[in-house]
């Protein structure tokens, strides 16, 4: 069946839409053990649901388990991967090559386990400790992305040495394979309808709850997941920015500036922002200066990437913001994207030495280039973002809905 969407989604087929899941799952599960063994450890505990859907390919209500961890995969460096799943739902892991084994979850969280807290934290690590002594051959380091301070101390009853494991997973994600760039492209494509439909149906008139919705809409009438933030403001809202969607009603010749953070079909992230007017309305010069300031950031940021290209070096580079929009900057130039926005981080210079970190950009990297123009007091300011794959040869744009001509006066 045709889902008839624009800049490239492809018919469903037997693979999935061209992907190649199987290969998908098995070069994932591979980078994970390859920054296990890095680290010299004998295996990863996993809570997170974006991680334990890098690692197995598993999904079982992702949001509520965000932040109630109720389910998680134990993954050795050499041996099975069990995945712990909540009770009932074991079936849901069917057909999964890289679950080697579903077991029923031991939740010690306080919704279910009240006064057995304790209890049921022990009898967690138990079965976690048995899992290390059986797979780990005589190592007994085991990293773990979440762990709370029950949990830790159960452990280290048993003589684990827990460690810190949201730094391993993010860069075993950050390098992505061939089948996740068209992960990508397909939850980019279903954004962008999104986009599409939002920018058609946009009337003075409507709340900026009503015109968000269509966005969530196309994302679930097509595979997708989940929108982490609510990032649409109209008029005045627009500045300063991270305002979240309203009830307001837009009204006519308003600024709209939107943030998508999409997680769409097969669980990855489509994290590109737009901005147009309300009403059939010339933009102010205003309106024209704070988009073509916003453009311009964007092209200038996005000809410096290239594999290998410092943190450091991108922070220095980067396009020199006019003083008058320093004060309300986008909080980076630039971040990873993937299962969701993930590592790399590139604060701006302003902010580097209080908050950066140095590292280099890596072919097959995909990261979100970010403008916000607004000047502290404004009256509105612009989002844009551009979604870009590094190759060997430089950058390869992966989102494509076109940018506003009336702002810009020529064709882009």
């Amino acid at each position: 069946m045709s889902l008839g969407l624009p800049y490239g989604l492809r018919e469903s087929g037997g693979d999935g839409m061209g992907v190649d899941l199987p290969r998908m799952r098995a070069y994932r599960l591979g980078r994970l053990r390859e920054q296990l063994k890095v680290h010299d450890c004998a295996a990863g505990v996993l809570f997170d649901p974006v991680n334990i859907r890098y690692a197995t390919d598993s999904r079982n209500m992702s949001v509520w388990c965000l932040h109630t961890p109720v389910r998680y995969c134990f993954v050795p460096l050499d041996g099975p991967v069990v995945l712990f799943e909540v009770g009932g739902s074991e079936h849901l892991a069917s057909g999964l090559e890289c679950v080697d084994e579903v077991r029923p979850a031991t939740s010690w969280v306080f919704f279910s386990s009240g006064a057995r807290v304790g209890e049921h934290a022990a009898s967690w690590a138990a079965e976690i400790a048995d899992l290390v002594n059986s797979y780990g051959g005589g190592n007994r380091r085991l990293v773990i992305d979440r762990c709370d301070i029950t949990g830790y101390r159960a452990l280290s009853r048993h003589g684990i040495t827990v460690l810190e494991g949201q730094g391993l997973l993010e860069r075993a994600r950050s390098v992505k394979s061939g089948d996740e760039i068209e992960c990508m492209a397909q939850s980019l494509a279903v954004a962008e309808l999104g986009i599409t439909r939002m920018r058609e149906a946009v009337t003075p008139g409507m709340t900026e709850q009503a015109l968000w919705a269509l966005l969530h809409q196309t994302n679930i009438e097509h595979g997708g997941e989940w929108i982490e933030t609510r990032l649409l403001s109209s008029g005045e809202r627009t500045n300063p920015w991270m305002q979240e969607c309203s009830g307001r009603i837009i009204e006519d010749g308003d600024l709209v500036s939107f943030d998508t953070d999409l997680i769409g079909p097969y669980g990855y992230c489509a994290d590109i922002s737009r901005a147009f007017l309300a009403g059939p309305h010339t933009p102010s010069t205003t309106q024209r200066e704070l988009y073509q300031l916003a453009r311009e950031q964007l092209e200038h940021n996005i000809a410096l990437l290239r594999p290998g290209i410092g943190f450091r070096d991108l922070a220095q580079n980067a396009w020199p913001i006019p003083s008058r929009f320093v004060d309300n900057r986008y909080s980076c130039v630039l971040h990873g994207v993937g299962l969701c926005d993930e590592y790399p981080n590139v604060a701006h210079w302003h902010d580097f030495a209080e908050k950066g970190y140095d590292g280099e950009l890596e072919a097959d990297m995909t990261v979100c280039v970010e403008s916000y123009i607004g000047e502290a007091g404004g009256e509105e300011g612009v989002k844009l973002e551009q979604q870009v794959r590094l190759t060997g040869a430089g950058v390869e744009l992966m989102s494509h809905y076109p940018f506003e001509t009336d702002f810009l006066g020529r064709e882009v």
